[in-house]
């Protein structure tokens, strides 16, 4: 005879019920997650980041799992993570989003906060976005530097980072906006001089010509000299000038040579105020991405600025 307890079947044995984690800290899982710090976590939450903490290893023993790797500087997702991240981020941006929508319908929109490097913003995406700011759409504009403008993003000052480089790691989603060439280039007075020279010497017929950077560790220049010339740049920097556009203003005044992105010295080139030095069949290609922390944005003008950028990037 079968016998039957209140669980089931006798031979079958029930598991105990594994209680499910609240809302509360799985919002501040996703937070950590994303921002991949317990501090940028509080602060993206109004939390205490001790709060955090606390939270964060609530659910570690409901789950019976270590989530993240506590590092010198923030944290990182372990596999189980990633598994619970992948599994619970849409419905609680969904969620969000549902929550968002009983805000007052005639409240503005926040404001769409944006960094970058200062010259492609100047130059590119700030006159791409005009029609969106003339329509209504409220923008803060950041420049400086892509490590410290990411580190910026993962702890939520900004909605959306334009980075010379692709970010590591899952917490910020990069997508590819437009390829930078760069180009060795000098006034006309100086190219007169060097650019048979360069071709017969190699790049040693610069070593006497005032380099002008942008940062005393001559990181584009260094590039190209890797890049097309197989060797390691050995000049000093003769000016530096920490915006790329105050770089084309020396070059262009005789100031000596330099290496820049195209789109910022064309109409220079077009126009002869600058001559391009050397012209290799395979120029060093940059390519630049918009960033943006995952999950869905609360507010809407985000994505109309970044579809405007995506849209317009295929034509820079």
């Amino acid at each position: 005879m079968r016998h039957k307890d209140l669980d089931g079947p006798i031979g079958v044995r029930q598991s105990a019920a594994v209680p499910q984690p609240d809302l509360n800290l799985l919002r501040t899982f996703l937070a950590v997650y994303r921002s991949g710090s317990f501090t940028a976590a509080a602060g993206l939450l109004g939390l205490s980041q001790p709060t955090v903490t606390t939270q964060i290893r609530a659910l570690e023993r409901q789950t019976g799992r270590e989530l993240f790797q506590r590092l010198p500087r923030g944290v990182a997702p372990t596999p189980v993570a990633h598994d619970l991240a992948a599994g619970v981020a849409a419905p609680l941006d969904a969620l969000a989003a549902v929550a968002g929508q009983g805000t007052a319908p005639d409240k503005p929109a926040a404001p769409v906060h944006l960094a970058g490097p200062a010259e492609l913003l100047c130059t590119r995406v700030l006159p791409t976005l005009a029609p969106l700011a003339a329509d209504g759409v409220r923008l803060r504009v950041t420049t400086g530097l892509t490590d410290p403008l990411l580190e910026e993003l993962r702890a939520g000052r900004y909605d959306l980072v334009i980075a010379t480089v692709r970010p590591r790691g899952r917490a910020l989603a990069a997508v590819p906006l437009m390829d930078e060439e760069f180009v060795l280039v000098a006034a006309p007075a100086w190219a007169g001089r060097l650019k048979e020279r360069l071709a017969a010497d190699g790049p040693a017929a610069l070593h006497a010509v005032p380099l002008v950077t942008y940062a005393e560790d001559l990181p584009i220049a260094r590039r190209y000299w890797r890049h097309v010339f197989g060797t390691r740049l050995s000049c000093p920097a003769a000016v530096t000038v920490p915006d790329l556009r105050g770089v084309l203003a020396a070059v262009a005044a005789g100031a000596g040579f330099t290496v820049l992105p195209r789109f910022l010295c064309q109409g220079e080139l077009a126009s002869g105020a600058l001559v391009p030095l050397h012209e290799p069949e395979d120029p060093p290609i940059n390519t630049g991405y918009l960033v943006q922390r995952p999950g869905r944005p609360a507010n809407p003008d985000v994505n109309r600025v970044r579809d405007l950028l995506l849209d317009a990037g295929r034509t820079w």
